[in-house]
């Protein structure tokens, strides 16, 4: 089946002027666009044409570095890290900075969306007039349902009409906008789209990486879940625009999570060509991308410049590369060991930047806390989860290309070789005390510890701190054309940046169980699917080692008699930590101030391995992120109004 990769560059140059003047905005300066004309899309090619442009649009958002931060900085997952700069400060809501319209980096969604919205209503509208496929037209239509999906939970209530009226193609740039209500948004956009994708779309994508009912069902399940918590708003949480939280088709909370649980099961019933892989370590580990679980993702490519979209040789640091995993990368390239057995040299970089999964372009931006590492993967022995998100053991690489020779001493002094452990995070704090030696050159440059008899370095999860710390595994760089080398580690990453999981099907079926929903599997039935899943081992990135272990009846028995939202969420952040999920749940479910109000981490100096307890200050009004100012300032008139409150 050819992949979609081949069409997205060809088109991907070409977006649409939309009511909200972003082509125009400095923020979109670095994607080139020109119009479409309603006769683009009278044929066949005009609207493949348009599609591929939908899918390239993906690249804008997913993958891109500072909307990413958004989407984790200031939850329980994720804090900013040493070399944070004020895109990543703000976000924490730890006295670091201010959230406002001007630094807000979810001006990455809204300055991508409403570009792409706007190509699928001209999809919609001519090439159902010009007797295009169902299939096709629903492509577009589960699209603008998903862009419109991302901006409602983001900002509230968005525009609907660009300026030629509701729903409706426009090629004429204007100066005004109005937004629509949260409600109308579903009721008249999403909702609507989302059911005639189900029904129209295939259930195997017309090429690799396209559009599926299982995609669709996915995205209504999930339409369904998020409008019934705004239903309901368990803590009053307000909304913008202002308006009563009543549906306007008279169905209430309860109706919509019913809802969510029917079309989820739905979805997990005929799966079509997916489903789950075998365990938690093949979802992500790179050689297997694009497997079956993956129900969409913004691709890329190491196989071609022009097909990539980015250079592959060095990153931009912007859109449309995948740069999101260096974020939570650290400088592990300050580690060092030493070339003399009787004194420390401090002068041997044993563990070099390399093009490899386990490693990549470090940035330290963001770090993980430690009640991440603690508390949600507090199940470390059974659960694979933990070892298949992280990489907690740093390994020499001295034997690639150019390599180092002679022998290599480590801690206590003692001899390491190439692929031997030279730092390693410790799954707990051990039973005898960790010897943090000062100065910090002698914890291997980075004021890490050492425990009698073993030649690695190592740091105790309470030692963990914003300039050191496990980094994430799951989001590392993977080339095959590295030949003995260290490859090209400061390009973007080519692997693509998932979107959406066939497993997340059984989470918004148990949420919504737990939540009312009544069906043959409760939220224990749904959710024990997936520890099953997790117990079930192959590979062990610890240990460097193939480990063949299933402890999925030990998972299964884990599992409380009820289970909750708050379980849920923590097996939600077990399953997709750092993956751009985090923020939503939590907005979403209103627990955001409850789970994310204080976390621990170190501070920021090498050797600084003392705990602090930070508070966040999170306000009802935080829960929706300000409009861009870019779109502010390009509108006429008093738009005060037009701003979310409290920003």
């Amino acid at each position: 089946m050819k992949k979609i990769q081949k069409h997205i560059k060809t088109w991907m140059k070409v977006a649409l002027m939309t009511l909200l003047l972003t082509s125009c905005a400095d923020l979109l300066d670095e994607q080139p666009r020109s119009n479409f004309e309603p006769g683009f899309f009278e044929t066949e090619a005009g609207v493949l044409g348009g599609l591929t442009s939908m899918y390239a649009h993906l690249r804008y958002i997913y993958g891109q570095a500072y909307y990413y931060n958004t989407c984790q900085t200031g939850t329980d997952e994720v804090t900013y890290a040493q070399s944070a700069d004020q895109n990543f400060l703000v976000m924490d809501l730890s006295g670091q900075g201010v959230i406002d319209a001007s630094n807000s980096r979810a001006d990455v969604v809204w300055s991508t969306a409403f570009s792409n919205i706007n190509t699928a209503s001209g999809v919609i509208k001519f090439g159902v007039e010009a007797g295009v496929s169902a299939e096709l037209i629903a492509e577009a239509r589960f699209f603008r349902a998903f862009d419109y999906f991302l901006l409602v939970q983001t900002f509230g209530g968005v525009p609907l009409d660009l300026g030629s009226g509701e729903l409706e193609f426009n090629t004429n740039p204007v100066r005004t906008s109005v937004r629509n209500t949260v409600s109308e948004v579903y009721t008249k956009a999403i909702f609507p789209d989302l059911i005639a994708a189900v029904n129209d779309l295939p259930e195997v994508g017309r090429l690799t990486g396209t559009a599926t009912k299982t995609l669709a069902r996915l995205y209504l399940s999930k339409a369904y879940l998020t409008y019934a918590w705004w239903l309901e708003n368990p803590n009053n949480i307000p909304t913008y625009p202002d308006v009563q939280r009543v549906d306007p088709d008279g169905h209430d909370a309860q109706w919509y999570f019913q809802q969510a649980y029917n079309v989820a099961l739905e979805g997990i019933n005929n799966p079509g060509p997916f489903g789950l892989q075998e365990t938690f370590y093949d979802v992500n580990f790179a050689p297997n991308d694009r497997n079956n679980e993956l129900l969409l993702y913004a691709d890329h490519t190491q196989n071609s410049e022009f097909y990539n979209g980015g250079s592959l040789t060095y990153g931009s640091g912007g859109a449309p590369d995948n740069f999101a995993g260096w974020m939570m990368t650290w400088n592990y390239t300050v580690i060092r060991s030493s070339s003399s057995s009787s004194q420390w040299a401090n002068d041997i970089e044993s563990v070099r930047r390399a093009a490899e999964q386990a490693i990549g372009r470090p940035w330290t931006r963001m770090c993980p806390t430690i009640g991440a590492i603690t508390n949600t993967f507090a199940d470390k022995a059974n659960d694979s989860r933990y070892d298949g998100t992280f990489t907690t053991v740093y390994r020499a690489n001295t034997d690639k290309s150019p390599s180092i020779g002679g022998p290599i001493y480590n801690a206590n002094m003692m001899e390491v070789q190439a692929g031997d452990a030279i730092l390693t995070f410790l799954d707990e704090d051990p039973g005898q005390p960790i010897t943090y030696p000062t100065p910090t050159s002698l914890g291997g440059n980075i004021g890490a510890g050492i425990l009698p008899g073993r030649s690695d370095f190592v740091i105790a999860p309470s030692g963990v701190s914003r300039i050191v710390y496990p980094g994430l595994w799951k989001l590392g760089p993977y080339r095959t054309d590295s030949g003995d080398g260290l490859g090209q580690p400061n390009a973007g990453s080519t692997r693509p940046f998932n979107i959406a999981k066939f497993s997340e099907l059984y989470f918004v079926a148990a949420e919504a169980a737990a939540k009312g929903a009544t069906g043959p599997q409760s939220a224990r039935d749904l959710i024990n699917v997936i520890r099953a899943r997790a117990g079930k081992w192959s590979w062990d990135n610890n240990e460097n080692q193939e480990r063949i272990e299933d402890n999925s009846s030990a998972m299964v028995a884990a599992t409380p008699a009820t289970v909750d939202v708050n379980y849920i969420l923590l097996e939600r952040s077990r399953e997709y930590f750092g993956e751009g999920y985090r923020w939503y749940d939590l907005i979403r479910t209103q627990k955001w101030n409850e789970l994310a109000g204080t976390y621990m981490i170190g501070g920021r100096n090498y050797g600084d391995h003392t705990p602090q307890t930070v508070i966040r200050t999170i306000e009802p009004h935080h829960y929706l992120r300000p409009i861009p100012q870019g779109q502010m300032d390009s509108m006429e008139g008093d738009n005060e109004s037009y701003q979310n409150p409290g920003y």
